[in-house]
């Protein structure tokens, strides 16, 4: 399968491959196509007129050769077209494959065609990689100098085209510019009942503690759309689930994780569906699938 013009505007500098980490092409000029052989993504120039030059640096990928053949990416499905996804991780990943499991399944009705991660080396794009899914670094620091800045990873998903960007385990603030050019369509899963035990620093096993030393009887996920603020979006849905009497952080967390993957599902379906409605205040609901008069 052939990625055509998947990043316009690139131009025809050689491809930096790593064969360590098959990661990083430059891409200094916005005018070049972006083609692909069977194996690797390449880069050729293409005519260009006067523009700035820009120093970018994405990701090179193998072919996919999982994705589901059954539904092309353009099918409309009840008149409803196929959704691309983009998904942002910072360690395993195990949202992302679980969500990349989903679509391939055909349970949902739209395809990953992106993984951005603060971490090149993290297992979410190891994953990536393996799945021959282009894998983009974002932000530019110290520690990850290769990454590029908000205004070109809102330039990337654009050229994409994605509809939903998905965050799974994504331990970075979410840029303004990315906010402002994707309204109500980001979407962050937190492994606690939002807003307790949410905000700045609170992560991974740092909640499952907090939650067992509050005392609270009941944890869960929450998924929420996603503002300029950590976990202060508009909450889409929950999910509850019991804190018992003698709970390791290590047990609670593998209880929630299992209720995380199926409601992350459950969540990206409905997206995909376009089944998320806002009431007047505001507030995000979910339409039943086999009942359009019930929301959840």
């Amino acid at each position: 399968m052939e990625v055509q013009h998947l990043l316009s505007g690139f131009c025809s500098t050689p491809l930096i491959r790593n064969p360590k980490t098959q990661f990083f092409a430059r891409l200094p000029n916005p005018c070049a196509s972006f083609a692909q052989s069977q194996k690797w993504v390449s880069f050729k120039a293409c005519p260009c007129n006067s523009q700035r030059a820009l120093s970018r640096k994405v990701v090179e990928c193998r072919s996919n050769t999982e994705r589901s053949g059954a539904i092309a990416s353009d099918d409309l499905r009840n008149g409803i077209r196929r959704k691309k996804l983009a998904v942002f991780v910072s360690g395993g990943g195990s949202n992302f494959r679980s969500i990349h499991e989903a679509c391939v399944r055909g349970l949902i009705h739209g395809d990953i065609v992106v993984l951005v991660t603060n971490k090149q080396g993290c297992g979410g794009a190891d994953y990536a990689r393996d799945k021959g899914l282009p894998v983009v670094l974002f932000p530019k620091t110290k520690k990850e100098p290769d990454g590029i800045s908000p205004i070109d990873l809102v330039a990337v998903l654009r050229k994409l085209e994605v509809d939903f960007v998905l965050l799974a385990g994504y331990l970075q603030l979410i840029p303004v510019e990315l906010i402002q050019a994707y309204p109500r369509s980001i979407v962050n899963i937190h492994p606690s009942l939002l807003p307790a035990f949410g905000g700045k620093g609170n992560y991974g096993m740092r909640v499952h503690k907090a939650v067992i030393a509050s005392g609270a009887r009941y944890t869960g996920p929450t998924i929420h759309f996603v503002d300029e603020h950590y976990d202060t979006g508009r909450i889409l849905a929950q999910r509850v689930v019991p804190v018992l009497a003698n709970d390791t952080a290590e047990e609670l967390a593998a209880r929630v994780l299992r209720e995380e993957h199926r409601l992350y599902v459950e969540v990206i379906t409905a997206l995909c569906e376009e089944r998320v409605v806002w009431r007047e205040d505001g507030v995000p609901i979910i339409r039943s699938k086999e009942n359009p008069n019930e929301y959840s």
